[in-house]
């Protein structure tokens, strides 16, 4: 598996696949290219589907600035990964070089035929049972296997972006407005925040408030701001909003907060190395189902709980997420995705629950649930993963 630095990035929304890693690939080419007079980007299948509701042209055309570039929507030839791009590099009217680029989700590129850098590997286990036993054979919990192998500057950089997840939230709750993008969608985690209900009990002030960081970091995404993928920008809600709720409410310090980023990290990325983390390979369960198990994981870390108690709140996370069709309505990441990461914040929190009480009887490992949810993924039909061509997507009206 490779660094948590890769699974945790900080950059600009709406969509790590759709913006993020077409802008990875714009600065790559640019860097490669210096002398090129001309690019010409080709979008295939979901990039060219939903690119234009996700400001995908709009990024590639601002990162190859002050070079010209010109894109083209291709939705219909068929291509090898469903984020496909192609680059042609021109020096004068001729074709230089091409590139065939995929945007594998979390902000991540492969160029094909070549070895990506970022494709190292750092952790030698793919497994949560062979991770398991690793830990349990050394008596370490699962935010000191991230240390033995990424070292310890690996929390400076966690500590980071933890910081910057907190920062998202309180710019999300102190603006209000609409978002952009056609929908007239109206921002509400303000409203969440400051509107208690006249009767409220413990459990309705946590919806509440859970629900109002979810949604503070989610329209901060869909409005091109600042987040940390977790393990994607349309998912970028679920992680934050049950660690700075538990942070406030029970008196976590950042540090501890930061180990139970570590162990929501090893999660993410056991389903980001196993399946898929991208809505357009495998449909939302593998964004908010990954988000969901990643935050619950990083619940029951911070809680102090076991390995078996662990894996059980990432599996009951991830299990009913299976199915979740990726259908964004205008192409937008607003509606569903929005509320889809209140929804799921509370789940892992649910999951956490659970976990307490149930981890001993359990039939499903996290690894089961894990290929499951690939299966699941890529025997949906495609107008499921991310096209804006089926679900909602299709049967509302703009």
């Amino acid at each position: 598996m490779q660094s948590l630095r890769y699974l945790y990035r900080i950059g600009r929304g709406p969509s790590s696949s759709h913006t993020m890693g077409p802008e990875t690939a714009a600065e790559e080419m640019k860097k490669r290219f210096p002398s090129a007079d001309f690019f010409r980007v080709t979008l295939f299948g979901s990039l060219a589907l939903t690119g234009k509701g996700h400001g995908t042209e709009k990024i590639i055309r601002e990162t190859f600035a002050p070079k010209k570039s010109e894109v083209v929507f291709d939705p219909d030839s068929a291509c090898k990964h469903p984020n496909t791009m192609k680059i042609e590099v021109f020096e004068g009217e001729k074709i230089a070089e091409t590139k065939t680029v995929y945007s594998v989700g979390g902000g991540e590129i492969r160029i094909d035929g070549e070895k990506s850098e970022e494709a190292k590997e750092i952790y030698p286990h793919r497994s949560f049972a062979e991770i398991a036993k690793y830990c349990s054979d050394r008596n370490i919990r699962l935010w000191e296997y991230v240390g033995e192998f990424e070292g310890e500057e690996i929390f400076d950089y966690l500590g980071g972006v933890w910081e910057r997840m907190k920062k998202t939230v309180f710019e999300g709750l102190t603006t209000s407005g609409t978002l952009p993008g056609g929908l007239k969608t109206q921002r509400k985690a303000q409203y969440l925040y400051n509107q208690r209900h006249i009767d409220e009990s413990a459990q309705t002030r946590e919806n509440r408030l859970v629900c109002s960081y979810a949604f503070a970091v989610s329209e901060q995404n869909a409005s091109g701001g600042v987040i940390v993928t977790a393990p994607t920008c349309g998912s970028c809600g679920v992680v934050p909003a049950v660690l700075k709720y538990m942070q406030e409410t029970r008196g976590f310090t950042d540090e501890e907060v930061v180990r139970a980023l570590a162990a929501g990290g090893v999660i993410g990325n056991l389903i980001k190395t196993n399946a898929s983390i991208s809505g357009a390979e495998c449909g939302c369960q593998a964004e908010i189902g990954s988000a969901c198990s990643m935050a619950a994981a990083s619940l029951a870390e911070l809680f102090g709980m076991g390995l078996s108690q662990i894996e059980y709140a990432a599996e009951v996370a991830m299990e009913h997420h299976l199915g979740l069709t990726c259908d964004p309505i205008g192409g937008l990441v607003q509606i569903p995705c929005i509320e889809r990461n209140a929804v799921a914040a509370m789940r892992a929190i649910n999951a956490l629950s659970l976990a307490n009480f149930l981890s001993d009887s359990r039939k499903i490992s996290f690894d089961m649930v894990v290929r499951t949810m690939y299966e699941t993924g890529r025997d949906l039909l495609g107008s499921y993963r991310e096209t804006a061509k089926g679900g909602l997507a299709k049967n509302y009206r703009i």
